[in-house]
């Protein structure tokens, strides 16, 4: 299957070669080695050496014919998602707390089991939520972007933002980082802890709102993506999520986890575009707010 990208070199930038062109791009070598070899990028229509210059708001076309995925099909849930942002290779959908993102073999339940009923063919993914998180979950509609949005999420061009609702067991400056390695716990598979030979973690905060019932609403961003990296980091400083069943010992059976991703950044694939989506107000399901 092929896929065709057109986009204008922005009047704003200087020139640059086409092969500074398709790294800012951030196609991955091998495919930049495709469109060379098979004279599959043009300018203004025309092949161009890639050590010659493109020029602001001239047209470039990237034909890429060549793209392969070891991705499996997932099957149609029957259900549809809740979309927040489309266009012709994205989807940004709201996912419910308790849903997980994506099928094990035979599951139709998942986040990406609803993208297929509502696209009509299987979804790629590019990122996952916690089961328990709510909230934005990228997904492609084509491979040809999955690569491209990976290196967005490796360089920190992808930006997710989250809102947590935290018990106060100690008080909470209104702004700080966290900065604690994560590993196993040996103790309990399901969970995660600090440890001295764990992955380096990076979480950053800042504390909206503190209410008088001991709890916080605080706006959490993250340098690193470990698994439970949210949830571990506030439990560690005092302060664990609302409804936790894992790291909060006042979690409520009948409660639910208090976090959600309510906002996203990114460079839109094959673009210089910039999209921002933030997830509508009435749609955060969080206490004291």
């Amino acid at each position: 299957m092929s896929y065709y990208f057109t986009l204008n070199y922005p009047k704003n930038l200087k020139p640059c070669s086409v092969s500074d062109l398709l790294r800012q791009l951030l196609l991955p070598r091998k495919w930049r080695h495709y469109l060379r070899i098979n004279h599959k990028v043009l300018i203004n229509g025309q092949y161009r050496y890639f050590n010659q210059l493109v020029y602001p708001d001239e047209k470039i076309d990237l034909i890429l014919d060549h793209v392969e995925s070891e991705q499996g099909i997932y099957l149609p849930s029957g259900k549809f998602p809740d979309p927040i942002y489309e266009d012709h290779d994205l989807l940004i959908i709201n996912k419910p707390a308790g849903q997980k993102t994506h099928p094990n073999q035979g599951e139709t339940n998942t986040a990406l089991n609803d993208c297929a009923t509502y696209l009509k063919y299987t979804p790629y993914i590019v990122h996952r939520l916690d089961m328990l998180t709510s909230g934005l979950l990228l997904v492609a509609k084509n491979p040809a972007v999955v690569p491209i949005l990976n290196r967005e999420l490796t360089t920190k061009i992808f930006h997710r933002e989250y809102l947590a609702v935290v018990n106060q067991t100690r008080s909470l400056p209104e702004k700080g980082t966290i900065n604690l390695p994560i590993g196993h716990d040996p103790m309990d598979k399901r969970k995660r802890m600090i440890r001295s030979d764990g992955l380096k973690s990076c979480t950053h905060y800042q504390v909206l709102q503190k209410c008088s019932d001991q709890t916080a609403l605080v706006k959490l961003s993250l340098e690193t993506g470990r698994t439970h990296q949210i949830r571990v980091h506030l439990a560690t400083i005092g302060c664990p999520i609302v409804g936790d069943p894992l790291y909060n010992p006042q979690c409520n059976l009948d409660d639910f986890l208090h976090l959600t991703a309510f906002q996203m950044s990114l460079v839109k694939p094959f673009s210089f575009n910039q999209i921002k989506v933030k997830l509508p107000k009435e749609k955060i399901i969080l206490l004291n707010q």
